[in-house]
């Protein structure tokens, strides 16, 4: 099995299928031909080319399992939660809480990284508005969250996965907008240094300092110093 992860537009797809893989232990298994083998690099490094058998439009990262090929983040994630029978899973076997820990990762997927990347590429009142609207989607998180140790409870589980590689943006997003998310939602800040603990996290998140650089590249790309 082969996973290639892109750097590019995305860190944060990379960073949530690297998680649950090297939870699952399949980053080691198999020998020649087995396992996993990782492609990618720093924020906005070399593009690495995407697999020659994947269907349709090129995205990554993309997952190649037997030489079938399954594209976009959260749907690997999911693949791998029921390819690899290691338990605790990552989505909950009641069918309500899967529903609702589908939602809240939708939820992230949709509204974090959009709003995100207003903060850094634009500025005055349109950015004064992405930051009221960022910290509002925290306060959301961290709502749901409660006084849980995971979203998913004990358990890390799939929501976790969905928002924990956007903690490597909080610097960027504090920096280019001129706010603290531990200020504002010290909830989600105390919960990604419970995260930060797990050693499958620790190895796939990037450096915020890295991130913060490709930012500043991405902020000169666009013109929008």
């Amino acid at each position: 099995m082969f996973i290639y992860l892109q750097d590019q537009p995305r860190p944060d797809a990379a960073g949530r299928v690297g998680e649950p893989v090297r939870a699952a232990g399949a980053d080691g298994a198999g020998g020649e031909g087995g396992g996993v083998r990782v492609r990618g690099g720093e924020p906005g490094g070399e593009e690495p080319a995407a697999a020659p058998v994947q269907p349709g439009p090129k995205k990554i990262p993309v997952l190649i399992h037997d030489g079938k090929p399954v594209c976009e983040s959260l749907i690997i994630v999911e693949y791998i939660d029921e390819v690899w029978d290691k338990k605790p899973h990552l989505l909950p076997a009641d069918p309500y809480l899967r529903a609702q820990a589908r939602f809240w990762a939708d939820f992230v997927d949709k509204k974090v990284y959009d709003c995100g990347t207003r903060l850094w590429k634009l500025k005055g009142e349109e950015q004064a508005e992405a930051k009221k609207e960022m910290i509002e989607i925290l306060k959301l998180l961290a709502a749901e969250l409660g006084d849980k140790t995971y979203f998913g409870g004990d358990a890390f589980g799939f929501v976790d996965v969905a928002l924990v590689p956007f903690t490597s943006w909080f610097y960027s997003y504090e920096t280019c907008a001129g706010f603290s998310v531990e200020a504002e939602c010290p909830e989600i800040v105390a919960w990604a240094k419970r995260c930060m603990e797990r050693e499958s996290v620790k190895k796939t998140l990037y450096d915020p300092e890295k991130v913060y650089e490709f930012v500043c590249f991405l902020k000169k790309r666009y013109g929008v110093e």
